[in-house]
Parts: structure tokens; C-alpha cells; sequence
């Protein structure tokens, strides 16, 4: 009873092969390789004279020029560099700057886990060594992650990274939307 289900289906994929084999089409249904590839010599093509069609230059004829004192070039004074309309648009600019909150930067992943209480202690290792660094604990059911810092460039994140490493070794670097600080600029 072992052996015959393998022997069923092989005497089946035996049969369907067959079976593909007799309705096959007789002919190659590749196209025909041409039998001359070769490129034909320059000698069997026929010659033609494209010289009325080429443009002729006449020579430049040499001057020499006396060598020209070198005059210093004045300087450009601009004026009106700064006009009404461009002040109003740097204001607005400006203005929709100040409403800018996040922008895309990195944050270090310190702790991801089951245990609230670990979290926390790895949080407060952190804050008790470097209290300038900002912290978000996120919890989505069971998992605890601990976030460190908000950095613009991956060189900041980085440099600190290396430095929370000795509290959280298994720290890794995450991109994120980060908060800006509007007072360190």
C-alpha cells in the first residue's frame, strides 16, 4: 500500500507525457538561419562620389597680434539686488518655515522587548547619563520600543549612537520623522 500511490503517479506522468508527444508538430517551428552572414567587401558596393556634397573651408590666414596689455577687470557693483517682491517672498518663506514641525531624520531604536520594567531601565540609564537626549516609549500590544534622540543628519545619529552603545548594546539606528528644535538654530 506504501508503494502505490508513488507508482500511480508516475505511471500517470508517464502517460500525460506520452500523450504530449504524440500531438507535437512534426516541423521545427524555428525560423530558417540564413546560410550567408558574412558582410559584403567594399569592392561589391557601388561607388559613389559624395564630394560635391562636402563643404570646403578656405585656410584662416595666421596674424599675429602685438601682445595687449592685460586691463584689470572693475569690479561689478550690484543694484537693486534685493527688490520688493523678493523681500515679500523670503518673508513668506520664512513664515511657513516657522510652521515646519518634523522632518525626516533618525532616531535610535534602544530597546525593543516584552518587559515594560527593562524598558524603563534602559530609559533610565540613558536619561541619568545623557539628560539632554529625548525619549518615546511606544507599547503596540505586547511589544515595548524605546526611542532615543531626534537627529537630522545619520553622521549626529550616528556619534550618538556610539555613545548610548555601552547602555544599549543592541541598539540600532532607524529612520524616522523626527521633531525640530527651533531653539538650538
Amino acid at each position: 500500500m506504501k508503494h502505490l500511490l508513488p507508482n500511480v503517479s508516475f505511471a500517470f506522468a508517464l502517460f500525460a507525457l506520452a500523450s504530449c508527444a504524440a500531438t507535437a508538430p512534426s516541423t521545427p517551428t524555428t525560423a530558417p538561419v540564413p546560410t550567408d552572414t558574412t558582410r559584403k567587401t567594399s569592392s561589391s558596393l557601388p561607388v559613389e562620389n559624395l564630394s560635391k556634397y562636402r563643404p570646403s573651408f578656405n585656410a584662416a590666414k595666421a596674424e599675429i597680434a602685438p601682445p595687449a596689455v592685460a586691463a584689470k577687470p572693475r569690479p561689478v557693483t550690484p543694484t537693486n539686488q534685493v527688490n520688493a517682491q523678493i523681500e515679500q517672498r523670503l518673508r513668506d518663506q520664512a513664515y511657513t518655515n516657522q510652521n515646519v514641525k518634523y522632518a525626516q531624520g533618525y532616531r535610535i531604536l534602544a530597546y525593543v522587548g516584552l518587559e515594560r520594567n527593562q524598558a524603563m531601565a534602559v530609559r533610565r540609564a540613558i536619561i541619568g547619563q545623557y539628560p539632554e537626549e529625548t525619549d518615546y516609549i511606544t507599547f503596540k500590544q505586547p511589544i515595548y520600543r524605546l526611542w532615543v534622540g531626534d537627529y537630522l543628519t545619520r553622521l549626529e545619529a550616528e556619534q550618538a549612537m556610539q555613545r548610548i552603545r555601552p547602555l544599549a548594546p543592541k541598539a540600532e539606528l532607524q529612520p524616522a520623522q523626527v521633531v525640530l528644535n527651533k531653539t538650538a538654530y
